[in-house]
């Protein structure tokens, strides 16, 4: 469906609107509080955007098709602990460019887009695949699971997002250290 110019240049706004929210740490996105503030009806935004993970999804829809093709990228990679190590670093990397909000769609248990929900099941599919081959090599601990390393990241992502200073130091040492718990011992 193509919308009307005056109906894109609001959708526009409002997306304008949650990015700022999202970057100033507000990843409730209160879909009344959005549509005050892009100066539109509450009827308006609610036509877009239906719920606040609807708009959520909106915002970070991109950066989650672009972690299902870093997946497809580690795949093809020869090396599987480099491969492994360049996804989990990758999607960490994503994870901090999108204000928490990557984040919280990662770990929905339902999603308002069909679109979402297809990306989300195509990386846990990659995710698997990459994870079963570094368990065959024997780069990773056995017992992890595809749900395991998404939880692992999100939360050491978030563990970073919250600490006052936004040391970068400690992202680099957060993941290090979560990249060398995943390694299989012995």
């Amino acid at each position: 469906m193509t919308l009307r110019a005056d109906a894109l240049r609001n959708r526009e706004r409002l997306l304008d609107v949650a990015r700022q929210e999202l970057a100033g740490g507000n990843v409730a996105l209160q879909l009344n509080d959005i549509a005050r503030k892009a100066g539109v009806g509450v009827g308006t935004v609610y036509r877009h955007f239906p719920t606040p993970q609807a708009l959520l999804e909106a915002l970070v829809g991109e950066q989650l098709n672009q972690l299902v093709e870093i997946a497809r990228q580690a795949l093809a990679m020869a090396d599987i602990q480099a491969a492994f190590t360049f996804m989990l670093r990758s999607t960490f990397d994503m994870l901090l460019c999108t204000d928490g909000g990557l984040s919280v769609v990662m770990l929905a248990i339902e999603d308002a887009d069909c679109g979402t929900t297809r990306a989300k099941d195509e990386l846990g599919v990659l995710t698997a695949e990459l994870l079963r081959r570094a368990h065959e090599a024997g780069v990773v601990r056995r017992d992890l699971t595809a749900a395991d390393v998404r939880n692992l990241v999100c939360g050491v992502e978030h563990a970073v997002r919250t600490w006052p200073d936004g040391d970068q130091n400690r992202s680099a040492r957060y993941l290090d250290v979560l990249i060398q718990g995943l390694r299989q011992s012995g």
